[in-house]
């Protein structure tokens, strides 16, 4: 049976689902970081069974869907031109543009001063971006090194540490691939990224977001709630 995509009517919103079919016994619903649904089916299932199974969850894909674009960064869209404000570690700081041979990005008295050999938009983006890579590696490391001292007696194995450029999270952990933080947390206060971190790390003891996972995140950040509140807004 050929994979589709469907939606599901449910309390007068539309739930988008992926239906796939493979040698399995059982029905699958699986709701992932981006929001996407996808319902897993044994070969030649009964489709009016597998809608059943959906609107039973429906309630419950809604919650999901919910809950991880809550942690969705929303940045709004920047034009990269000269007097535009932009954000290190939670401050504003506004873009001085001047031409020059050379290409250089330097931060001081609540300046981005940016020497350009090329002023379009595109072009200072990608010094800008630059900039922010060149603070993450080593901001992100300091933050997760402290943060690490609260887990290192655990008895677990240190993670690894990546960075790159997300649509969807601020922070992921795989067990093969250690943690990724998204290059925009460097934009956000200190206290978020300690709650990012510490998030994740708390996945090396239990990999989904059940009560015993948000029992350890309050043992370890009591104040997690207000921490994440202010990464939602902070860059908004």
């Amino acid at each position: 049976m050929p994979e589709t995509n469907r939606t599901l009517a449910y309390a007068g919103e539309s739930i988008p689902f992926h239906l796939s079919y493979s040698k399995r016994k059982t029905l699958e619903i699986a709701v992932y970081p981006d929001c996407s649904v996808v319902v897993k089916a044994p070969l030649g299932e009964d489709e009016t069974l597998i809608e059943d199974f959906i609107y039973k969850r429906a309630s419950w894909i809604r919650r999901q869907i919910r809950y991880f674009a809550e942690f969705a960064p929303r940045t709004p869209k920047r034009q990269f031109v000269g007097g535009e404000s932009h954000l290190y570690l939670g401050k504003q700081y506004r873009l001085q543009i001047s031409p020059s041979d050379t290409d250089e990005v330097l931060l001081k008295r609540g300046f981005f001063h940016i020497q350009a050999v090329d002023d379009k938009p595109e072009h200072i983006e990608m010094l800008l971006e630059a900039w922010y890579w060149s603070k993450a590696e080593d901001y992100f490391a300091q933050v997760f090194a402290e943060c690490w001292q609260l887990f290192q007696e655990k008895g677990v194995e240190k993670p690894a540490l990546k960075i790159r450029k997300m649509k969807t999270l601020w922070g992921s952990f795989s067990v093969k691939r250690g943690i990724t933080l998204n290059l925009e947390l460097i934009k956000a206060p200190r206290e978020c990224i300690e709650y990012v971190v510490i998030h994740e790390l708390c996945h090396l003891f239990h990999l989904n977001h059940g009560p015993d996972f948000y029992n350890l995140l309050e043992q370890f950040l009591p104040d997690w709630r207000k921490r994440k509140h202010r990464l939602e807004t902070a860059l908004s």
